[in-house]
């Protein structure tokens, strides 16, 4: 039997039927509208595995009463530059819209704007919330905790999560600069293709059971991932779950539950998002300078390898953006099926 093509979407296409798919799982459609952006950003950056494709496990968990479809998102301003937002255990990319639009009010009135989310979910990738708070003039440090699968430096149990963090700046005359990246080296996905192929893993990628490094990927997914940068990336996966976790009042380290081993179960959670408007440092001409000036001095550098120029951050997922706002998004075609099944549900009801 022939392979069917992946389909070509607008992102206004993509944008509508994630909409209706959420919809479908019964979620209100300004909620849905709000969640679906951040994952058909995410899509249109090229980073599929955390794209329109999460609907779908999303959609495990609401059916189980794992996820509230529903939520009374509230906002507690504690201070006048800090908002603390109880999710209400909704869907994540939708509490972190609700956190980033609280982040960008504080900073747009005092300057500065600080918002720490609990009840959460999965929120998706960091970049799509960096991308949003860079258009509207902000620069951001974004974060959120996760399930345990890193172990202390040292240690042979995992307490940590793979937490997500990154930044974003914006470039008036230019394309923001957007960090987007996971705490450990590898990302399980690549062990788990390594254990399919046959195949050993470098040994700075994971441990086994005992915590000693291996090159054997079975041996690593029944083991812990190692993080970046050895004990310094232990540090900055804690900064992470203080900043997410426990100072938001969500769960932290192993208290975080597992939508894997639990789904049934509330995650609890925590994301933070702290954004400056750069708007009172200077001019958009300014900004734009200074940033052009930045990048530029990157670009410079001679490549170690010249088949390979140096890149800023960002810089690759901006290019398939353009291209994906250009030509259109790539979607298989047994996800857009999916997609399509849950959005006739609306149509149903």
């Amino acid at each position: 039997m022939q392979q069917q093509a992946p389909s070509q979407l607008s992102e206004a296409e993509l944008m509508a039927l994630a909409t209706e798919a959420l919809v479908g799982l019964g979620l209100s459609r300004r909620d849905a509208a709000d969640a679906g952006r951040v994952l058909v950003l995410a899509e249109m950056f090229g980073v599929a595995t955390h794209g329109v494709g999460r609907i779908e496990s999303y959609g495990e968990r609401l059916k189980i009463g794992g996820i509230n479809p529903r939520p009374d998102i509230v906002l507690e301003h504690v201070a006048p530059a800090i908002v603390r937002v109880d999710g209400d255990n909704g869907v994540g990319p939708l509490v972190g819209m609700r956190a980033l639009e609280a982040a960008m009010d504080a900073a747009a009135t005092g300057g500065v704007g600080l918002a720490l989310a609990r009840g959460s979910n999965h929120f998706g990738p960091v970049s799509p919330y960096s991308h949003i708070a860079a258009e509207a003039g902000f620069a951001s440090l974004i974060g959120s905790n996760a399930t345990t699968t890193i172990a202390p430096w040292g240690g042979s149990e995992a307490r940590l999560g793979n937490s997500p963090c990154g930044f974003g700046f914006p470039n008036p005359g230019g394309e923001p600069i957007i960090l987007d990246m996971a705490i450990s080296v590898a990302a399980r996905a690549k062990i788990r293709n390594a254990a399919k192929a046959g195949q050993p893993i470098p040994d700075t990628w994971a441990t086994d059971r005992a915590g000693k490094p291996t090159t054997d990927p079975n041996e690593a997914l029944n083991g812990f991932l190692l993080p970046i940068g050895g004990h310094k990336g232990y540090g900055l996966a804690l900064v992470v779950d203080l900043l997410a976790g426990l100072l938001s009042g969500a769960a932290y380290l192993t208290h975080v539950k597992s939508w894997v081993e639990s789904p049934e179960s509330p995650q609890n959670l925590g994301h933070y998002f702290l954004l400056i408007d750069t708007k009172r440092l200077g001019t958009a001409n300014w900004l734009s300078e200074r940033m052009n000036d930045f990048v530029g001095i990157l670009h410079s550098t001679p490549p170690a390898d010249p088949n390979a120029p140096v890149l800023v951050p960002g810089e690759i997922e901006n290019r398939n953006l353009m291209r994906a706002r250009r030509d259109g998004i790539r979607v298989d075609p047994s996800l857009l099926a999916k997609l399509k099944a849950l959005s006739a549900r609306v149509a149903i009801a």
